[in-house]
């Protein structure tokens, strides 16, 4: 298993944490994955300025057929989510790109 830690920065720190905001990201970050990210579990932890996450992923050989990283799974499910979903539009800033 591989572990990515990343941070979705909100666009008004000031602004309380809403009741049920990481269930909220949870949600829309499993509504956008995809079979080929193999995103296992992810957990989640509200701060006043962002939302700290964990995101863990299955574990692939490193040979010539493995074309994606753990982290560039992490920051192209991030990516993605962050464009279709309207809730991560709204309350957070887009995700930075990764760097491998």
């Amino acid at each position: 298993m591989d572990i990515v830690c990343a941070s979705l920065d909100r666009r008004l720190p000031a602004e309380p944490v809403s009741e049920g905001e990481t269930a909220e990201v949870l949600a829309a970050l499993w509504a956008h994955a995809r079979p080929d990210d193999s995103l296992e579990h992810i957990t989640a932890r509200p701060e006043p300025d962002r939302v700290d996450l964990l995101l863990y992923f299955l574990t692939r050989p490193t040979d010539a057929s493995s074309t994606r990283s753990p982290l560039h799974r992490a920051g192209d499910l991030l990516h993605r989510s962050h464009q279709a979903s309207p809730l991560l539009r709204r309350r957070y800033l887009p995700p930075q790109l990764l760097a491998a």
